[in-house]
């Protein structure tokens, strides 16, 4: 695996065009479904309680709200994005982008809703894997099938990612 610009750039296009995916398959599922979005705000605040010390939350929606949050929860989504995509990258010796696979980008997707499962929802007073929500089940699969679709994101942005490459070259 060569470590350049070419390499670094490529990656965080690839983990934008992921995260960017599952937004445009949340956006989908809230006017086709009904389903409420995820709400990047909250994160935005569990980010900013952070440097204070404030880690957990009994519950993030009852926590007083932090100014630009709504702004750091959704620069933090597509820092996310990025930091899967290069473990993704790195998970396969650097070579996935040149010869993309569907399924270890499923597989590596599905793995990385063990972070809101087990780090987020927690600490975000929704217990583990939603487990104190109203319907945890309905939560639980929303997350699995967005998780789900980033990993499909990976695979359509390696491969729009490789062929605007090809045709630069």
């Amino acid at each position: 695996m060569q470590l350049n610009y070419q390499y670094i750039f490529s990656t965080v296009c690839i983990g934008l065009g992921a995260t960017l995916v599952t937004d445009l398959w949340a956006l989908m599922m809230t006017r086709v479904f009904k389903l409420a979005p995820a709400n990047y705000c909250f994160v935005g605040r569990w980010i900013l309680y952070m440097p204070g010390g404030r880690f957990t939350h009994q519950d993030i929606a009852a926590t007083l709200p932090r100014q630009a949050e709504c702004a750091t929860g959704w620069i933090a989504h597509y820092i996310i994005g990025i930091v899967f995509a290069f473990m993704l990258v790195l998970s396969t010796s650097g070579r996935w982008p040149e010869d993309p696979d569907l399924t270890p980008a499923l597989v590596f997707g599905i793995i990385t809703v063990a972070f809101p499962y087990l780090l987020m929802q927690p600490a975000f007073g929704l217990g583990i894997a939603a487990s104190k929500t109203p319907n945890p089940t309905q939560a639980r699969l929303k997350s699995l099938m967005t998780h789900a679709v980033f990993g499909f994101g990976l695979y359509i942005s390696a491969l729009s990612v490789r062929v605007a490459q090809s045709a630069g070259a």
